[in-house]
């Protein structure tokens, strides 16, 4: 990843995770404890209500193998399919500390993308850049929405978007908004250059604050940032190091590791898995830079479905100065911004309870009322 990529590496800097360099056909030492402790946590959070629902395979989604998780207590309950970030920072492997809460209120659908993960490594590279594209994962999401919907009997689903996953998620619910009972930015990305700026600045005025001369340094010498065009991924590198160092990925942290790492203890991930997400990253994000440079979901003027953006108070690396604008315009039936005061760009990660809490009390009856209709 490290050439000249353009200003629309949002997230995948951070989200991608860092490298693993070991041949995947040699696993550490280390896995095997991994391994013993994968077990366990898969006996624990193994689906065992009868009306229960535990599936790991995958589904054909317009001609690409992609893999998918669904877990619920009951099939009965609202679908919410999370939309993973990146492009490639895959959720499955990573949401087993806070999913298992979700289950009780949802049936819970992670899906590892196109050129991500699971689907990444048994597809193939080949297979999977063909459908890396904006347009293409957007009619992969739809299939996905359909099948799912056909599984479980549900008329309608909740759609998650994270960061990048936003971009395509909300390209679903407005191309099919009678799928969506309700709609939730999580983090999300809108506007890429206005993403970019405001992130710059936000960076410079906590250095000034701070009295941080090498950030400051650091910081100007890349003005005027994003500027137009493409810039250096050198550029964009200083960038994502003052924001994980001011604790704008993960709050009160200068790194993320908690999130990283969970893939390594995640029943459904294994040793290639998890390296497939970074391998994801590496090919994702380069396919997707043009796509990524046109994004601008701040021009969406009204939805026909209802709205909620869950943000994080410290998020530098999705700025809220550029999505709350947006959601004061926007005309829905309900719209609805709540804050996460103790999280950055993570706030499941950061505060799964409180994540949980807003999802069944705000989120869920509008699911539970749709489906009633």
């Amino acid at each position: 990843m490290f050439r000249r990529l353009s200003a629309a590496l949002v997230a995948a800097a951070l989200l991608a995770g860092p490298a693993l360099a070991q041949d995947p056909n040699a696993p550490p030492p280390t896995e095997a404890h991994y391994a013993t402790a994968r077990a366990m946590i898969a006996d624990r959070q193994k689906i065992v209500t009868p009306n229960g629902i535990q599936l790991l395979e995958q589904v054909n989604l317009n001609g690409l193998p992609q893999w998918v998780s669904i877990r619920g207590a009951d099939k009965a309950n609202p679908v919410i399919i999370y939309v993973h970030g990146g492009p490639g920072a895959t959720e499955m492997g990573r949401s087993w500390p806070y999913q298992q809460g979700w289950e009780d209120y949802f049936t819970v659908v992670q899906w590892d993308q196109p050129g991500a993960g699971k689907t990444l490594r048994s597809a193939g590279e080949a297979a999977n850049r063909a459908h890396l594209s904006r347009a293409q994962m957007t009619r992969d999401l739809l299939a996905l929405i359909d099948d799912v919907r056909t599984r479980v009997g549900a008329r309608k689903v909740i759609l998650l978007g994270h960061s990048w996953g936003n971009v395509i998620a909300l390209d679903a619910a407005m191309a099919r908004p009678d799928l969506v009972a309700a709609y939730v930015g999580v983090g999300p990305l809108l506007s890429l250059r206005a993403n970019e700026a405001a992130q710059y600045e936000a960076l410079l005025k906590i250095a000034a604050e701070r009295k941080d001369e090498a950030a400051l340094a650091e910081l100007k010498a890349l003005a005027p940032y994003p500027g137009d065009g493409e810039i250096p991924f050198a550029k964009v590198n200083v960038v994502r190091k003052w924001v994980m160092a001011y604790g704008g990925l993960a709050a009160y942290r200068d790194n993320a590791d908690f999130y990283f790492r969970a893939a390594r203890l995640s029943p459904l991930y294994d040793y290639a898995d998890r390296l497939a997400i970074d391998q994801g990253g590496q090919l994702s994000v380069p396919a997707l830079l043009p796509d990524m440079a046109e994004v601008d979901h701040t021009k969406i003027a009204a939805t026909k479905f209802p709205v909620f953006m869950f943000l994080g108070r410290h998020d530098i690396t999705t700025p809220s100065s550029v999505i709350e604008p947006w959601l004061t315009r926007l005309k829905a039936s309900k719209k609805e911004l709540v804050w996460f005061e103790h999280s950055a760009h993570l706030p499941p990660h950061e505060e799964p309870g409180k994540f949980l809490v807003e999802l069944v009390e705000e989120v869920r009856p509008l699911a539970v009322e749709k489906l009633a209709k």
